[in-house]
């Protein structure tokens, strides 16, 4: 692995045909987190895709401090049956180590997660905020198409281009933002940084999603 980058949770990343593939675990989330600085006022370029439509990863930003002690720390685990159905106990227990913000749970409550998954609701679809703000993307290209995705960090708010349009605007201080939330999705309370960590999602088994560009440039002063 690169030295700028680290792995937290579950599962990981391999090489193939020069982009960066997720290889999900049965056993949890994972999160490829960029180590080397945190990043304020920019502008970050993906370009990826996706295996299909139901294919789920997304991009974290404005991750907190703290993201990179929970390295070696993954959580709990799933355990599943064959079909993968997951048990009763080990769900608990990942409801739990979610409560507590442990291994790549931290991001999700610390940070904010723009979302890669075509065949979704507007709030939980590509160029969503995770739960929190919605996208009104619909995909132009089929899955295993190249996509590119640009998410602008400006001050607090958020703003996510897809194929060249704009499909999302966050502002965490809306009143518009739902306060509703299921244990899987992002604690609204915790104030994220401006200047944070980034990362990149790989979610359950299945989900396969190339990632082949992924850059930043600073927004100009």
């Amino acid at each position: 692995m690169d030295e700028g980058w680290c792995h937290v949770g579950w599962g990981g990343f391999a090489v193939e045909d020069g982009a960066l593939r997720t290889e999900c675990d049965p056993r949890g989330l994972g999160l490829l987190v960029y180590k080397r600085e945190k990043l304020g006022n920019c502008q970050i370029r993906i370009v990826f895709r996706s295996k299909d439509e139901r294919s789920n990863a997304g991009v974290f930003v404005r991750i907190s401090d703290g993201i990179l002690e929970q390295v070696g720390r993954p959580g709990a685990a799933f355990d599943r049956a064959e079909g993968g159905k997951i048990s009763e106990a080990s769900m608990k227990s990942m409801m739990e180590t979610s409560e507590r913000e442990e291994g790549p749970w931290f991001a999700v409550h610390r940070g904010y997660e723009v979302q890669i998954l075509d065949g979704a609701d507007p709030i939980h679809r590509t160029g969503a905020v995770y739960s929190l703000s919605p996208s009104s993307a619909v995909p132009k290209k089929p899955a295993g198409e190249w996509k590119t995705m640009v998410i602008t960090l400006a001050g607090n708010r958020i703003y996510v281009d897809v194929e060249g349009e704009r499909v999302n605007t966050f502002d965490p201080r809306s009143p518009e933002v739902p306060r509703d939330r299921k244990w899987f999705e992002p604690k609204r309370e915790p104030k994220r940084p401006e200047a944070g960590y980034m990362g990149l999602q790989n979610h359950d088994p299945g989900d396969v999603v190339w990632f082949k560009e992924v850059s930043v440039r600073p927004l100009p002063e």
